[in-house]
């Protein structure tokens, strides 16, 4: 088994520091949450989408090894999957260490975005959609994209803004407890989150401002130990993960229940993982919602209701942080955060936080089970985690 020791997640409402200055921070606070020295650390991998746009930084490994003078000749790679990378990180931690290579492991993401304008920030994003062939001539290519899949719920299904406005509120409400979330400081006027064209501006297609997730600076990082380190801590049980065809288009299933079968399947594949019957023997989700869309198609494909239903669990409060499942708890990213590259670490560390009784006023009362879902690009890979007490 893989257990979490501990974490660290840098204030997302903060800007202005240098990818090595967050990576640095995030690292130095999870050796100290996790009561690990640095020379105990003997590998390290980095999650991180587009330094090389934002920043004109690649090799980020190389960073990790500058951070203490014990890891300077530390192996460190560093891994990239769009919105997923941080959970790429993880997954190759996770084999570093069942494979018996290293006992413990520290995985660090981060992302700087915030050092351009909004336009330029979308647009170096928009590399992780297939530059040429999809989002053209589109001045946000991600909410672009994601109006895309919002159209097809509703062509399927059916889909109101209402309850997308709902996803919004919740996310916000929970971040407002949060105080390491970018939006904790934020007022929001009566009607912001509904289809008023001034207090909630279209963006793209059907996506107004409320819907989207916001350019955020920041970093996370988590100590993974095996088992033969010997030291306890919240488990990481099951895991999914699997990857589609870049275009949206490639990847809608046209005859298929649920919208993006392979990532029913990886949560099905995490469930068996873990020995999880779905979503009755979990406590707690922490979810991808880079727009209110994803988390809307998420909570279907999760299980919390039949296919084309996720309405259901949006208008019974099942998802508020009182309800019988709570999801975003953390605020999510929509009101924590976004930085690309640490969101999957960060939801990780949420999780083990959740499980361990630590999570703070964003505490979900007796959670002994969560699950994450991180997801990259217009759904094309995916990856989850369930984490256990």
């Amino acid at each position: 088994m893989i257990r979490v020791l501990g974490g660290h997640q840098t204030d997302f409402a903060r800007s202005g520091a240098s990818l090595y200055d967050m990576m640095r921070e995030a690292s130095l606070g999870a050796l100290e949450s996790a009561g690990v020295a640095a020379r105990e650390v003997e590998v390290a991998h980095v999650g991180n989408l587009a330094g090389e746009l934002f920043a004109g930084q690649a090799h980020l490994g190389g960073m990790v090894a500058a951070i203490d003078p014990a890891w300077s000749m530390l192996p460190a790679s560093r891994h990239e999957a769009a919105c997923a990378s941080g959970s790429m990180a993880v997954l190759a931690a996770m084999a570093d260490l069942e494979a018996g290579r290293y006992d413990v492991a520290l995985v660090v993401g981060v992302e700087l975005m915030r050092n351009v304008g909004a336009k330029e920030a979308a647009q170096h994003l928009g590399c992780a959609a297939w530059a040429g062939r999809e989002a053209q001539g589109a001045d946000f290519p991600w909410p672009a994209l994601f109006a895309e899949i919002a159209d097809e719920v509703d062509v399927r299904y059916g889909l109101a803004h209402e309850h997308l406005a709902r996803i919004a509120e919740i996310n916000h409400g929970n971040a407002l407890r949060n105080p390491l979330a970018q939006s904790r400081s934020w007022t929001f006027p009566d009607g912001c989150f509904g289809a008023d064209d001034v207090l909630n501006p279209p963006v793209e297609g059907r996506l107004r401002k409320y819907d989207c997730g916001r350019v955020t600076d920041g970093a996370a990082a988590v100590v993974l130990a095996s088992d033969r380190y010997g030291r306890p801590g919240p488990a990481i049980s099951g895991w999914g993960h699997r990857t589609a065809p870049m275009l949206l288009k490639d990847k809608l299933a046209a005859r298929e229940p649920y919208l993006f079968p392979h990532l029913r399947r990886a949560v099905l594949d995490t469930y068996e993982r873990a020995g999880l019957r779905g979503p009755a023997d979990v406590d707690v989700i922490e979810t991808h919602d880079c727009f209110t869309i994803t988390e809307y198609v998420a909570l279907d494909h999760l299980g919390l209701t039949p296919p084309g239903e996720s309405w259901r669990a949006v208008e019974s409060g099942a998802i508020e942080f009182g309800g019988s499942l709570p999801v975003n708890p953390s605020g999510g990213l929509i009101g924590l955060g976004h930085p690309v590259g640490a969101t999957g670490v960060r939801m990780l560390y949420d999780a083990a936080r959740q499980v361990s009784g630590g999570a703070g006023e964003c505490q979900v009362e007796g959670a002994r089970t969560a699950l994450t879902l991180n997801i990259g690009g217009s759904c094309t890979t995916v990856a989850l985690f369930a984490v256990t007490a």
